[in-house]
């Protein structure tokens, strides 16, 4: 174990002097002592956890978002050790040192070793400068290599505040974190952070922030800040109410985010590419023909296949005869008609069909004027043919990839669902093999996916009925051979008659379910990095993914690779967005920063 925090090089001997650290290596003493007894704590809290019992529904849920925080902590804990400090303040009107952390740390006794530094206590060690010292007297910021402190500086802000500090450079950490040997992960740039990128970080959630800047300019690692700060400072950004999606272009930028964002005290953040919020996205290629991916990345996604799936959810227009062992039923056009208003407006297509097979069964019930018990007469009725045929032919199942497939191989279809287009247009954008997914037929994809929702959805209901419907009856018969073999006085075991009993004995843990789409949102806040990439289209996936258009938006317009010639703002509220805040960056830090207005309507 590490008894002295601080190395520091020979040419860096006067910054050794005991008045400079001694106070820091007794603060970091009791640091490693907390730690190790916080990484103890936690082990058993975490082994406890894992052996309790699972529990069911919600239960079982609590109880796997606690192994998870546990283990997340642990990690951090174990990963980082003394360098989990960042630097320390001083303030103007308490002499006592405040030690900023990557993460909050505090013992049982609720004394303070580390101040997380995401909390408005600890936004002066980032934001203060000389022209608004933020209430500080000074601020010392730590370099760490391997685990220990190989140089400091120190920055004063009052006139009595000189006493007991060696660097006095208002630059010089910045300065010095610009000459040292950068590395992949920058582990330690969070230590570096300037007062104008802090204030981005730390800028509220509601609507969209850009992030503009040229190459150097600290783009990216603002955004990973921002991230972390935002999911600890805005309860609304919670994982319970949707959480925070990180969008990168590539597969190795996610590889450092996922390893950096720990390092900031955050690992519950999903991150991905656009290509991965499409199954074929993996092995779709670039479309060779420029003229056809740019009307595909034009389009009105939501328009064409709103338009393509409606043609499918069109009530027959006549009606027929259903025959059963009874009596032979009308069902109308007026009674398809009205079964198909049955959902929810806003039910996709396929989820949609059960609420509409149960109108229709509700209609002919109505209807029937015999004597057949009803529950023979819905027997008949779930085994008609005929009527299972026309119900399946009038609001079919239906697939995303077909869906699509249809657009670019049946121009009639194309030309109902897009009637803008050109005979031209419709003519390129036909494809002899319509599953040769391009990089451009991804938001279409997406758009069709979500509109369409789960094709398994209504067998997998019916499977989840017949389980319950069978766990039921075990537990009816295990309920009565104790009832049978009850000789208490009070009977006890009669109280297991009440249904609500019974169903709570039903495992729910043994129901079939569909694995969760972790990128099916919705989010409540998306970062996008190199956001001058996306096309139209592909930008409409993400605001799939977030009503609350909370995004921050982090790019350089001068490096998009097809143009980008108008502002920021023109593009963000042409594809949906109406609360727009700029905020640029440059290779000195300097920032602007304006706010503009909704558009008139």
């Amino acid at each position: 174990m590490i008894t002295n925090a601080f190395d520091l090089p020979d040419h860096l001997t006067p910054k050794a002097d005991p008045a400079l650290i001694a106070a820091d290596e007794q603060h970091f003493a009791a640091i490693a002592e907390n730690l190790d007894q916080s990484i103890a704590d936690l082990s058993d809290r975490l082994d406890a956890e894992r052996k309790a019992p699972g529990g069911i529904g919600q239960e079982a849920m609590d109880r796997d978002m606690q192994i998870h925080r546990l283990a997340a902590r642990l990690r951090t804990l174990r990963r980082f050790r003394l360098d989990l400090c960042l630097g320390r303040i001083i303030r103007a009107d308490d002499p006592e040192p405040v030690y900023i952390g990557r993460l909050g740390l505090t013992d049982t006794a609720g004394r303070r070793f580390l101040l997380d530094w995401r909390s408005p206590a600890a936004e002066p060690f980032f934001g203060a400068t000389r022209a608004n010292p933020m209430g500080l007297a000074s601020r010392r910021r730590y370099r760490w290599t391997r685990g220990r402190i190989t140089d400091y500086w120190d920055e004063v802000f009052t006139a009595d505040g000189f006493e007991g500090h060696a660097a006095l450079d208002d630059q010089s950490a910045f300065i010095a974190s610009l000459g040292s040997n950068r590395s992949d992960r920058m582990r330690d740039v969070l230590g570096t952070i300037q007062a104008d990128q802090d204030a981005i970080i730390r800028a509220g959630s509601d609507g969209a922030l850009v992030v503009d800047g040229g190459p150097g300019t600290g783009k990216t690692v603002v955004a990973l800040h921002r991230t972390a700060f935002l999911l600890y400072s805005d309860s609304r950004l919670g994982h319970r109410r949707g959480g925070v999606l990180f969008v990168g272009p590539h597969q190795p930028y996610l590889a450092y985010v996922s390893d950096v964002l720990p390092s900031l005290g955050e690992e519950g953040v999903q991150t991905c590419t656009l290509r991965d919020l499409v199954p074929q996205g993996a092995a779709a290629t670039i479309e060779s023909d420029p003229e056809v991916a740019r009307l595909k990345s034009s389009m009105d996604v939501g328009t064409v296949i709103e338009a393509a799936v409606r043609f499918y959810e069109e009530p027959p227009p006549q009606g027929m005869t259903v025959e059963t062992d009874a009596s032979d039923i009308w069902l109308s056009a007026d009674d398809w008609a009205e079964a198909f208003e049955a959902p929810d407006p806003a039910t996709p297509h396929n989820e949609a069909r059960d609420q509409i097979w149960e109108s229709l069964l509700s209609i002919l019930v109505d209807t029937y004027d015999g004597d057949e018990p009803v529950e023979l007469l819905r027997k008949s009725l779930l085994e008609n043919r005929e009527l299972l045929a026309a119900f399946d032919r009038a609001w079919p199942l239906l697939d995303a990839t077909d869906l699509v497939g249809d657009l670019w191989s049946v121009p009639a279809y194309l030309r109902m669902c897009a009637p803008w287009l050109s005979p031209d247009d419709v003519r390129a954008l036909q494809r002899a093999d319509v599953r040769a997914w391009a990089v451009s037929d991804l938001p279409l994809l997406d758009a069709a996916r979500q509109r369409l929702g789960d094709p398994e959805a209504s067998r997998r209901r019916r499977r989840q009925e017949a389980v319950v419907a069978a766990e039921r009856e075990r537990m009816a018969d295990v309920i009565d051979r104790l009832i049978e073999a009850d000789d208490s006085e009070l009977l006890l075991m009669t109280s297991l008659r009440h249904q609500d009993l019974r169903d709570a004995l039903v495992d729910e843990a043994a129901l079939p379910s569909a694995d969760p789409d972790l990128l099916a949102g919705p989010f409540a806040h998306i970062v996008v990095d190199e956001a001058q990439e996306l096309t139209d289209a592909e930008w409409q996936m993400l605001l799939l993914r977030c009503p609350s258009r909370s995004f921050t938006i982090v790019g350089d317009r001068a490096q998009a690779r097809h143009g980008f010639k108008e502002s920021w703002q023109e593009r963000l509220q042409r594809i949906g967005l109406d609360r727009i805040t700029l905020a640029s960056l440059t290779s000195t830090t300097g920032r602007r920063k304006r706010s503009w207005p909704r558009p008139s309507p």
